[in-house]
């Protein structure tokens, strides 16, 4: 079997998505999405009709999380597939996506928790916000680990006969 790499990562926002405060948050969501879309080795995203997934209502267990407190816009979500680890961390770290997250403090509260999870999907597979949910509470719990991991330590996907953490090269490190 094929597999493909999933991710999800949530963000508290600091005021509502029709704020002034997160605004031009919003108006990037397009040009960044679009990016996203067309970077090699891409697969899918989550998205509603509006194309993304601002409305999807998920990890409202996951108050309490931020260092602010809980009076805020809420959490979005972000979901997505990826041929592989590499390409997710060339899109992430590349510049179509660079610009959001050096400005992300902005827009978003910081969260002491894991809010990022990765797992290997069988390809053709659509992922759930149920099992987004599951990953990132496996990783909080129990570090990473096959089931779930992250872009610094991740695993190689199933069946490729090795089981130990692979530790990501250091330009792959946040450069903001």
């Amino acid at each position: 079997m094929e597999y493909v790499v999933a991710q999800v990562n949530i963000g508290r926002l600091v005021a509502p998505l029709d704020s002034p405060e997160v605004a031009d948050f919003v108006a990037g969501l397009d040009s960044v999405n679009a990016a996203a879309d067309g970077a090699p080795g891409f697969v899918w995203r989550l998205q509603t009709e509006d194309g993304n997934a601002t409305a999807v209502r998920a990890f409202e267990w996951a108050t309490g999380d931020s260092d602010t407190g809980n009076s805020d816009g809420g959490i979005i979500i972000n979901m997505s597939a990826w041929e592989t680890v590499e390409a997710l961390a060339a899109y992430v770290y590349g510049p179509a996506h660079i610009a959001v997250l050096r400005r992300r403090r902005e827009w978003f509260k910081r969260i002491r928790l894991a809010y990022a999870a990765l797992w290997w999907i069988p390809r053709g597979h659509i992922p759930t916000v149920a099992e987004a949910e599951d990953r990132v509470k496996h990783l909080r719990v129990h570090g990473p680990t096959p089931h779930a991991f992250t872009l610094k330590v991740h695993f190689p996907p199933p069946g490729s006969g090795d089981r130990y953490p692979l530790h990501s090269p250091e330009d792959w490190a946040c450069p903001v």
